[in-house]
């Protein structure tokens, strides 16, 4: 990507990673398209961006409906191409899936899976064309971990992971990276959320939470790497190699 006159899309901008992501990035793109549920909040954001070198357009669009989905395919249509694609957008449950709302189940699947793959394929014929572009899908640990309590959102994260790994061998004969980015806890707001409800924050151990910026500097710096997979974080990492040794012992 030519960050100078690139045009990126981040979904969930209004908070937590979605909102660093357009921060960081706002200094170095043309434009930033910023989707999120919350107008209040991306307009909010686009004014105390407003001196930056990157224009921020705020799209207010419900990634979890058939609606905003086409609203979001729409403005790549109109204005892009995007040399840059965010697919951040998201949320969590937390409680046993045999209890759980199975209405709200499908909701994150809409948002998780389909809405990655409709902007994805959006965006990625301009990419082709263009020579190159990039593509970070937010996925999570949980992608390569067991996650009682919050079975559908991992088996999401694992669909992003396996996605994006397949997806990057198709892609990169035409110059695209594609990065599934897979945070550990990590201080935004999904964990206070309605559906997170009985999910007890002070039980993690305060070392294995990582603020926004330095998530999200990681994910930065990482598409040079090379790692369609990016782990941030020393002990995540150590604690995804681990879960993998365990699953791989079952079929020694």
């Amino acid at each position: 990507m030519n960050p100078e006159n690139a045009t990126v899309l981040v979904t969930g901008a209004s908070s937590g990673l979605g909102e660093e992501y357009v921060r960081q990035l706002a200094p170095r793109c043309a434009r930033i398209i910023a989707v999120a549920r919350r107008a209040d909040r991306l307009d909010a954001l686009a004014a105390e961006l407003a001196s930056a070198h990157a224009d921020i357009v705020p799209l207010q669009a419900d990634l979890a409906t058939l609606e905003g989905q086409g609203r979001a395919v729409e403005c790549i249509r109109q204005q892009g191409p995007l040399g840059m694609l965010v697919n951040n957008a998201g949320f969590g449950s937390f409680g046993p899936f045999i209890d759980d709302d199975i209405d709200r189940d499908l909701a994150m699947l809409r948002l998780h899976q389909d809405a990655v793959l409709l902007l994805t394929r959006a965006a990625l014929p301009a990419m082709r064309d263009a020579g190159g572009g990039d593509i970070i899908n937010v996925a999570s640990v949980g992608g390569f971990l067991p996650m009682p309590g919050s079975a559908v959102y991992a088996a999401s994260k694992a669909f992003l992971n396996s996605f994006s790994v397949s997806l990057q061998s198709e892609v990169e004969r035409f110059g695209i990276r594609v990065q599934s980015l897979c945070p550990g806890f990590t201080h935004t707001e999904i964990h206070d959320s309605p559906s997170m409800h009985g999910f007890d924050k002070s039980r993690t151990p305060q070392d294995l939470w990582m603020p926004v910026d330095e998530v999200v500097r990681e994910s930065l710096a990482g598409l040079d790497s090379g790692n369609v997979l990016l782990v941030p974080g020393v002990m995540n990492r150590a604690m995804v190699v681990d879960a993998l040794d365990r699953e791989l012992a079952l079929f020694r």
